[in-house]
């Protein structure tokens, strides 16, 4: 996700000539301006839980994306749920998910570390979601050869 801007001659190439070349590459042009705050829903996101999300960095995750995107939880929850086929809280746990995927490999931190910085209220709690979503527990995540590491613009 992120930004394009595209300077070209109206004279000599079409807007709809780059629009397809745009298409064709996987990615779309946005006009409507509910996809355009969907697009920053889902950066404030990941921004949110890939960037900020450290021991330093204490926030509730609510309370940023409302200051973030000046709009209340719930216009912003039932926005993004108008126009993804799922909702904002699963999309905030599948980026979870992957970030602590990264914490498992970088075996920086101990599980209790990963939680507390992840925002859970136990390692259990964790645990079971993470079970629940990768379907292999951490151990078995931790030595498995096989890491299915999605990318973040394919969580769905």
């Amino acid at each position: 996700m992120g930004f394009l801007e595209v300077d070209f001659n109206q004279k000599n190439i079409s807007l709809q000539f780059v629009e397809n070349i745009i298409n064709e590459n996987g990615f779309e042009i946005l006009q409507d301006k509910e996809k355009i705050k969907v697009t920053e829903i889902k950066q404030a996101v990941i921004e949110l839980v890939h960037d900020l999300n450290n021991v330093n960095s204490i926030i509730r995750k609510s309370d940023y994306l409302i200051d973030k995107l000046g709009m209340t939880y719930q216009q912003i929850s039932k926005l993004f749920s108008k126009h993804e086929p799922i909702t904002l809280e699963r999309y905030i746990i599948l980026n979870k998910i992957e970030k602590i995927k990264i914490l498992i490999d970088s075996d920086d931190y101990t599980l209790t570390e990963i939680a507390y910085i992840m925002d859970y209220s136990s390692v259990q709690y964790l645990s079971n979601q993470f079970k629940k979503e990768v379907k292999l527990s951490v151990s078995e995540y931790k030595n498995s050869t096989d890491k299915p590491i999605k990318s973040l613009d394919k969580l769905y």
